[in-house]
């Protein structure tokens, strides 16, 4: 059975290790390599953000997209590690470009037990191609919630500053889609 309790624990301590995020990778790879366990615990049944651990320097939340759910390009000015163990988190990335403000830079495709990594620069995207809704463990080097940071308009990519009330509508519209759908 998956411990939550257990997992923050886990990531506590390795953000006092010398290595954080490689120690985070490590904490995640463990976790999510049985997806079924994670998700008896977590249960992705609605898109939404959960607070699982925040403080100054390390946050912990469960993230669920739902089917076909995109957020659009943001920052999080933090190292952050992504771990899945439901569905599917498709990640297109981006770098700055001072006459366009943002040029697409790669992507990754994440799947259940699938660790990715993001550094403290990073920007992405996120989308959720599959009809299920995915599951995802996202921990972060600092708070979350509180760190300012930067979103970008997905039709003009014009940079503006992070609303999280936006993200969280964001998710709500999602489940309003789904309930709809069903």
């Amino acid at each position: 059975m998956f411990d939550v309790d257990a997992l923050i624990e886990s990531c506590v301590e390795a953000r006092a290790e010398s290595d954080p995020l490689g120690a985070v990778k490590t904490v995640l790879e463990r976790a999510v390599h049985d997806g079924g366990a994670v998700a008896g615990a977590l249960p992705p049944e609605r898109a939404g953000i959960e607070r699982l651990h925040v403080s100054d320097d390390l946050t912990v939340i469960k993230v669920v997209w739902a089917p076909g759910m995109t957020l659009y390009p943001h920052d999080h000015r933090m190292w952050a590690a992504i771990g899945i163990y439901t569905g599917g988190e498709d990640n297109t990335f981006y770098r700055r470009a001072p006459a366009s403000g943002l040029v697409v830079s790669g992507a990754k495709a994440l799947r259940p037990g699938a660790v990715c990594l993001l550094g403290t620069d990073a920007v992405h995207s996120v989308h959720n191609p599959t009809t299920e809704f995915a599951g995802a463990i996202h921990v972060y080097g600092g708070d979350f919630f509180t760190q300012p940071r930067s979103e970008w308009d997905p039709e003009t990519l014009e940079e503006r500053p992070y609303d999280i009330a936006r993200a969280m509508q964001q998710f709500e519209d999602a489940n309003a889609r789904v309930a709809r759908s069903s």
